[in-house]
């Protein structure tokens, strides 16, 4: 599968090599799933005669969540890898024979996953007797650090060279050593993947009658912050639990949601130093969190041999006289000014386009947050993160700096230059706090928002109200009960729980001939409104609000007819006569008033005639003449009058061609 293109915003395609690309490289990810297969996360939850019980073992929960999964990345993100590592099953198999780490099973290898390696998942899940042999467990359960590091060879040899490398540790033992020695070489593993670059997630499943303690184990094995800044204040993953019968919130939900938040692609949209102040500087990362999604072609196939083929795309410029191929050193950009073509060598050109300095975001001052209306917002906002790529200590800094906002209730103003070539834009930098869901995963992180402020010429006028009808205190009494019936959960709408239905039948579609599964019918639309539910509960508000609009419009209606019937006083008797005033002419002649249009150079006739128009258009005094009598000109001979002066110009001259004058 090819790279999707990246079209930024704000620049020309031909203008690709002059963008530094080094903040717009897709993330690779490099996801492995490590499952416990130990006899307790294999048992079932007791019988219950409730649908909305939870029926799975925790391991059969997280082998179904790692198969959705693998069916949404193998289309939303067609380059990244993804491997399933059973770890304390009997059997041990690692796909190349090599026997040294015990009770370790490669259920699906870490690569680019194909159609076949999800069909094979689904098999397994779907037939009893082939998961219940690879699922059984060992007498003696695995040593994690045996685990970690059979995770550390896997990416060391099938993702060396990707930037995101990430562990999913899913797990319910919260003290998986005997000794304390085993506890210090588990650790040693678990720095030797942070230095190579991984990252370890932990899943842990808690049962209800008996909790997961992180403090035993775990904390010092899964770095809760930064590990190049570890006394950051960075928030502490929450726990996953086991729903009881019941509740209606099931293991594989949980599971799903808690994996969805952590496996989000994280591309960065730029990677900029944030300036506080003369000489001092953070790292920070620019993302979109919220994008249109749109169907993507990642390539093109050709068709035309004995079997399809990836197209490898190729672009070569030619002149137009001679079919030449001509090379990119002969090629100069040019503006045209004044009729004349003014040409730029490729370091001018580079000069003015980056006249304002190199990419920053430069804080200039603050104010209070109340001070920013809700219109102020002319592009997308983008949500900022510290990195400690280029500045140690960025991620602290950056912290103390969003508490602070908060606390103060108040923005900063901040010189935002978002890439080489890139036009300076003001922008408000304004603190975001972090939001947890229902399921006491963290559905939006701590952090700065980036918002780009109009200039002066980006903010136009509202036009011009009308009168028009105005609503009464008892129909907002009844609008407001209406909307009362129609609110949310919660009172709070999640685009997350409403997905583009298109996007989604396009994908399912793909799906079902990847996988050679029946194409399904029907679409899964859940923006479809629940009508019987909308008119079980507001429906009679709702005609009770129709019945009062229409006595209030009728009422209006007769109110505005009946002061529009009575007569006006006559203005004149009510007009003071001007009266000259001491010392001035009262000889002096009135100001005429031009009471029709008139023809410049022609005379005060009226309806002219052809010749006479075509005389004026000889004379090039056509453009002097008025809109009215291009208006009766065009009218008084059946065509349209309707337009601004320039078409009623261009229709007369028309008219008067096809007569031939």
């Amino acid at each position: 599968m090819a790279d999707t293109q990246d079209n930024r915003p704000g620049e020309d395609e031909d203008e690709e090599d002059e963008i530094d690309d080094a903040s717009y490289k897709t993330i690779k990810d490099a996801v492995l799933f490590a499952i416990d297969v130990s006899p307790s996360m294999l048992e079932r939850p007791p019988p219950s005669d409730d649908k909305k019980a939870e029926r799975d073992s925790p391991t059969s929960a997280a082998l179904k969540c790692a198969y959705q999964l693998m069916q949404q990345r193998i289309i939303s993100n067609p380059k990244d890898m993804m491997g399933i590592l059973l770890f304390g099953t009997e059997k041990t198999d690692l796909k190349d024979g090599d026997p040294t780490f015990q009770h370790c099973y490669l259920l699906s290898d870490l690569d680019v996953p194909s159609a076949q390696d999800v069909k094979q998942l689904r098999d397994l899940l779907e037939d009893g007797e082939a998961a219940a042999q690879i699922l059984k467990p060992a007498k003696e359960p695995a040593s994690i650090a045996t685990v970690l590091f059979c995770a550390n060879q896997i990416f060391t040899t099938k993702a060396p060279n990707f930037s995101s490398r990430r562990l999913f540790l899913v797990t319910d033992n919260d003290y998986p050593v005997k000794v304390k020695q085993d506890k210090d070489t588990a650790i040693t593993r678990a720095r030797d993947l942070y230095d190579l670059g991984c990252t370890i997630d932990l899943f842990p499943i808690s049962r209800p009658d008996r909790g997961f303690d992180r403090t035993k184990f775990y904390d010092d094995l899964v770095y809760p912050t930064s590990p190049s800044d570890p006394d950051a204040p960075v928030a502490i993953p929450s726990t996953s639990k086991v729903a009881k019968s019941g509740e209606g919130l099931t293991l594989l939900r949980q599971l799903l949601s808690s994996i969805n938040s952590k496996a989000a692609p994280r591309r960065a949209l730029f990677s900029l130093p944030l300036e506080l102040g003369p000489g001092l500087r953070i790292g920070v990362k620019g993302f979109i969190l919220i994008k249109r999604q749109e169907h993507v072609k990642s390539c093109y196939v050709w068709v035309g041999g004995e079997k399809p083929q990836i197209v490898t795309a190729s672009t070569s410029h030619m002149a137009d006289d001679t079919a030449r191929v001509v090379e990119k050193g002969e090629l100069r950009k040019a503006y045209k000014f004044g009729g004349d073509t003014i040409t730029f060598t490729p370091d001018e050109f580079t000069q003015i386009r980056q006249c304002f300095g190199d990419p920053i975001i430069r804080i200039i001052g603050f104010k209070p947050l109340s001070s920013l209306p809700i219109w102020a917002n002319t592009n997308k906002a983008t949500f900022m993160y510290p990195s400690e790529a280029d500045f140690i200590g960025s991620t602290r800094v950056f912290s103390a700096l969003q508490q602070k906002l908060l606390k103060s209730k108040k923005m900063a103003l901040t010189w935002f230059i978002a890439r080489k070539n890139a036009a300076p834009v003001m922008a408000a930098l304004i603190p975001g706090e972090e939001k947890i869901d229902e399921n006491g995963e963290q559905s939006m992180p701590p952090g700065l928002w980036l918002v780009p402020l109009p200039f002066a010429d980006d903010i136009r006028r509202c036009p011009e109200q009308t009168e028009s009808l105005k609503t009464t205190d008892a129909l907002t009494d009844k609008m407001r009960i209406v909307i009362e019936q129609l609110q949310l959960p919660k009172g709070v709408y999640d685009p997350s729980k409403y997905p583009n239905p298109d996007l989604q039948w396009f994908y399912r579609i793909l799906q079902a001939m990847a996988l050679e599964e029946e194409v399904p019918e029907n679409v899964d639309d859940k923006t479809i409104p629940r009508y019987k539910q909308i008119d079980k509960r507001a429906g009679d508000y709702v005609k009770e609000y129709g019945d009062e609009f229409e006595s209030v419009f009728a009422s209006q209606n007769r109110a505005n007819l009946t002061s529009r019937a009575k007569p006006k006083a006559s203005s004149a008797g009510r007009k003071r006569t001007a009266t000259p005033a001491d010392g001035e002419d009262e000889g002096k002649p009135k100001k005429r008033v031009k009471k029709e249009p008139k023809v410049k150079e022609e005379g005060d006739e009226e309806g002219l005639t052809d010749q006479q128009m075509a005389e004026i258009n000889d004379k090039g005094q056509i453009t002097k003449q008025t809109v009215a009598l291009f208006k009766e000109f065009l009218g008084s001979r059946g065509l349209a009058i309707a337009g601004k002066k320039a078409e009623l110009i261009e229709r007369v001259q028309e008219y008067l061609e096809s007569k031939g004058l």
